[in-house]
């Protein structure tokens, strides 16, 4: 795995992963269930990932999709590709609602809703939250 996987805490923080991309709950919540969906094929460019990625990125996509749904019940599904930071392919998603959600017994609020997500806002979680938060998620992937 690369320094992006560890940036975002790898391996506490895996959720899933498919054949050529892991799913990870992102450390800083933004937004509750934030997680990020990083290549595990060096890439740093969508276009680098080759075909084979791309077409598991649909396997990975409805997971996240599936098991946030199931959690965090989200109205939008924000999926970003900033990797101005962390520059291997990666997506922070963000579910996005109106009204605070709770999972795990973690509470967050959207303080970016129904405009544009709010990265500064939310907190990082403490590492019991994350661990609980974790196996939370990875529970409701489905299959």
């Amino acid at each position: 795995m690369n320094d992006t996987f560890r940036t975002f805490g790898w391996p506490a923080t895996r959720i899933a992963e498919t054949a050529h991309w892991a799913v990870m709950l992102r450390p800083a919540q933004p937004v509750l269930g934030a997680v990020v969906v990083a290549c595990k094929v060096p890439a740093r460019s969508l276009g680098a990932a080759g075909p084979e990625a791309m077409a598991d990125l649909a396997a990975a996509a409805a997971g996240v999709e599936a098991m946030l749904a199931a959690t965090v019940r989200p109205e939008k599904l924000n999926w970003l590709a900033l990797m101005m930071v962390d520059p291997d392919l990666h997506f922070h998603v963000l579910p996005r609602y109106p009204e605070t959600r709770e999972a795990a017994g973690v509470a967050l609020p959207d303080a970016g809703w129904p405009g544009p997500p709010r990265l500064d806002a939310g907190r990082a979680l403490e590492a019991e939250e994350a661990a609980a938060l974790t196996r939370h998620l990875a529970a409701h992937w489905p299959g």
